[in-house]
């Protein structure tokens, strides 16, 4: 089993930074990949960003060149960094991870942009 724990939501103003964090704990060896993916009202949870094992990075096109994933290892921990954010930002961001096939998530986190 592992368990992901995000930090680092809030509320911040149209053109400002945040940086989410998302650490693993439990059986964490193998872990494949991890990700953040977000879900607004009304909507669909969808893939924000991805990392895999050997570094490898894929973006939504709506985030591309404003956000950035990344990963410590040793810290089993994945970042996102969130800059020049938008109110359709707006969401609940949740942490992923694949392990053995398997997904797990995070509870997840509420990021609010404000115009």
């Amino acid at each position: 089993q592992v368990q992901l724990v995000e930090s680092g939501g809030g509320l911040v103003q149209a053109g400002g930074s945040l940086r989410l964090s998302c650490e693993a704990s439990g059986s964490t060896f193998g872990i494949n990949a991890m990700g953040w993916y977000r879900q607004a009202p009304g909507k669909q949870r969808e893939l924000v960003a991805i990392i895999i094992s050997g570094g490898t990075t894929n973006y939504a096109d709506s985030v591309e060149g404003r956000f950035t994933i990344s990963r410590d290892n040793a810290k089993n921990t994945v970042y996102l960094q969130m800059d020049s954010l938008k109110p359709e930002d707006t969401a609940v961001y949740y942490c992923e991870c694949i392990k053995a096939g398997r997904n797990y998530w995070g509870q997840g986190t509420q990021v609010t942009v404000s115009s």
